[in-house]
């Protein structure tokens, strides 16, 4: 029901923002008329805080009307904040806006920024921010919309060839980067200029030629607000932000990320059930979707609402005539929020032996977490500052069973909701009950508003099953199987920046009914008899060997049982001469401990079945991860297992001896020759 509640109230605010005044703030986007709302509703409540620095919701409305302001010069745009509008806006009224606005972005020639030779911004262009977690990178983002020009978060890491990659692949016209990046970027600012794009950085003294400083630009700027119409979308599946893919195996995708999804983000933190009095810590990296949308956009969203019946509009009020915005109102709607918004430690690094200290001084009562922060903060040694905290709620994705069991009840009580979706997808999931290991719960009511499918996948193949009239086939409750969702205008799937093949394999056809189409997750998950969903492995991650299919969760899972293993990741690597991909476990120590190979070895035989005992085991000092906590998987398997190309520890199940023994160079050959058996 709550989920219910929180569409039908998104849906009320758009409507309420196209109908607003167009040269007003609210009139704009959804970043624009919520952020406008909050300064006029609660100016002095803290929204951000980050290290000692403090803001209010009037101070970030102000930095991003400067920054927005900034980014209007840059487009040639000199209209000024207009005159004021009265009453609502007609479509053609919104139409001669826009028209008036392009006119101005084509005749800007005269506005070419002097030192860096670029044209200028068109309306719509898309501005890269290669900045990490802080203030300036939200104000930049909020600016951007309600500049009217599209964002592209930009991975922090990359450099050389995959940054200018991700550059061409989104179309960006100018990159925004962090003053602490000019040295590792040097070599790549030749290219950058050859692409033709406006550099700026964020507050450096010194620069290198063509670089400005784009905080300078923006101080000088006033702080009013900007038209509503600027950024005012056509159409509210059009993109206004680019979130790249991790790309673990190959190069970052930009999934197009519409006005749509950004509205409906904001309905994440009123979903997990968060108030407008909370503190959320998020040390999240703010160019992936769980740091932005759901940490930042998410937080916007939160406020008090009240049921309302048809013609109930506001506390109090009997007035059957509803709001000229919705013309033919819903049986239930939710009235606007009176007071909203809460406030976000944000953390540029996540510390596990800062947190507890950071949580109490912030008095923080909402943790945004990934699974690997979690684990993190269990394998801390014991801390003061974990006791007598406000935390009341955790908020994520990728807790494993192990990990929750010891977070609760080393830190309870708390609550952990784990959620599941994916940056480009169209369908998410909510662990509202807090049954531990599970993702959600496939109830009729949740599926009729966020409909969704498992199917039977052959990983064998990779691709789904089909029956004899060749649509696809629900699975069992306890059968993994393909998470889909039907795509629809309601729930659509953009894509990415670039050409339609980078979509391939993302849509299935002719699922159910011949002429449908469902969005391909590529995740496999488990619903039992009660109806919980329980995530079982990526289709990419799951391997078959011996005829049988090893999901590496479950592997990683049993193995993690062992109290002197702290990390494990569980793969499939090539072994010639063999069919199918054999298991092999990176495995880090919980110190004081050693690795006791005799244990191992018979707690794989007793809880796992043969095909699914790891037949390679690689000892590290830490596990690799990516950006945002992810096991290297692909990299792992690519690096195999032969001794004289790896310096880590290495060892190998001999199943005559009944035992994992360590792989020599002579074991190695033997294997390659067909004389030992795995």
């Amino acid at each position: 029901m709550r989920a219910l509640r929180c569409k039908r109230a998104l849906r009320a605010r758009a409507l309420a923002a196209a109908a607003a005044d167009p040269e007003g703030p609210e009139g704009g986007c959804s970043l624009a008329w919520r952020l406008a709302q909050l300064a006029r509703q609660r100016p002095a409540h803290t929204f951000l805080i980050h290290g000692a620095q403090r803001f209010s919701y009037a101070e970030a409305e102000r930095h991003s009307n400067r920054a927005a302001r900034a980014f209007l010069r840059a487009r040639g745009w000199d209209g000024g904040l207009g005159g004021g509008g009265t009453g609502g806006a007609g479509e053609g009224e919104r139409a001669a806006h826009c028209a008036r606005d392009q006119a101005a972005g084509s005749g800007a020639a005269r506005a070419v920024r002097e030192g860096d030779g670029a044209a200028p911004l068109a309306p719509g262009a898309t501005v890269a921010l290669l900045l990490p977690a802080c203030p300036e990178f939200l104000w930049l983002w909020f600016g951007l919309a309600k500049a009217g020009l599209r964002t592209a978060f930009v991975p922090t890491a990359l450099r050389r060839g995959p940054l200018q990659h991700c550059l061409r692949s989104c179309g960006a016209r100018a990159l925004v980067l962090a003053p602490e990046f000019l040295e590792s970027l040097e070599p790549d600012l030749p290219a950058l200029r050859g692409m033709g794009l406006h550099l700026w950085a964020v507050g450096s003294d010194t620069r290198p030629a063509g670089i400005s400083d784009f905080l300078a630009e923006a101080s000088a700027e006033v702080d009013g607000p900007v038209p509503g119409y600027l950024s005012a979308p056509q159409n509210m599946t059009d993109t206004c932000l680019y979130i790249f893919t991790s790309g673990t195996t190959g190069l970052p995708k930009a999934a197009r990320i519409s006005h749509l999804k950004v509205l409906q983000c904001q309905g994440f933190y009123q979903l997990c059930g968060a108030h407008q009095e909370d503190v959320i810590y998020l040390a999240l990296p703010l160019y992936h979707m769980s740091g932005s949308l759901l940490g930042i956009v998410g937080c916007l969203g939160i406020g008090n609402y009240t049921m309302a019946k048809a013609g109930v509009w506001e506390e109090g009020s009997q007035d059957p005539t509803p709001p000229p915005a919705i013309s033919s109102p819903p049986s239930f709607l939710l009235s606007p929020p009176i007071r909203a918004g809460a406030t976000v430690v944000l953390k540029s690094r996540f510390s596990a032996g800062q947190f507890w200290e950071d949580c109490q001084k912030h008095s923080v009562t909402v943790f945004q977490y990934i699974g690997e922060l979690c684990r993190y903060l269990v394998n801390q040694p014991p801390n003061k500052a974990e006791r007598g905290h406000k935390v009341r709620l955790v908020v994520g994705s990728g807790l494993r069973p192990d990990t929750w069991e010891r977070f609760v009840r080393r830190f309870g009580p708390l609550q952990v909701l784990e959620t599941y979706g994916l940056t480009e997808g169209n369908v998410a999931t909510f662990n509202y009950t807090g049954q531990q290991g599970a993702v959600g719960r496939a109830s009729w009511l949740y599926k009729h508003v966020f409909p969704f499918s498992l199917i039977r996948y052959d990983v064998a193949t990779g691709e789904p099953v089909r029956d004899t009239q060749g649509h696809c086939v629900a699975t069992s409750p306890g059968e993994p199987g393909l998470l889909v969702a039907p795509v629809s205008q309601q729930s659509p799937f953009l894509g990415y920046a670039g050409g339609p093949e980078l979509a391939q394999g993302k849509l299935l056809k002719h699922v159910f009914r011949p002429g449908d189409v469902f969005f391909n997750t590529g995740d496999l998950l488990v619903c039992d008899n009660q109806g919980f969903l329980r995530f079982h492995d990526r289709t990419g991650d799951t391997f078959r060997w011996k005829g049988e299919n090893v999901a590496t969760t479950e592997v990683a899972e049993a193995l993690e049982a062992l109290d002197f293993l702290q990390e494990v990741n569980v793969y499939g690597v090539t072994v010639p001469g063999h069919e199918g991909r054999a298991g092999m476990a990176a495995l880090a120590l919980r110190p004081p401990h050693s690795l006791d190979l005799v244990q191992l070895y018979a707690h794989v035989s007793e809880n796992l079945p043969p095909y699914a005992r790891p037949r390679f085991l690689r000892l590290q000092e830490s596990l690799a991860t990516t950006e945002t906590f992810k096991q290297q998987k692909v990299r792992m398997a690519k690096e195999g297992f032969d001794p004289s190309a790896l310096s880590d520890p290495l060892y190998i199940l001999d199943q005559a001896r009944g035992a994992y023994l360590p792989l020599t160079p002579a074991r190695y050959s033997a294997l390659l020759a067909g004389d030992l058996r795995i």
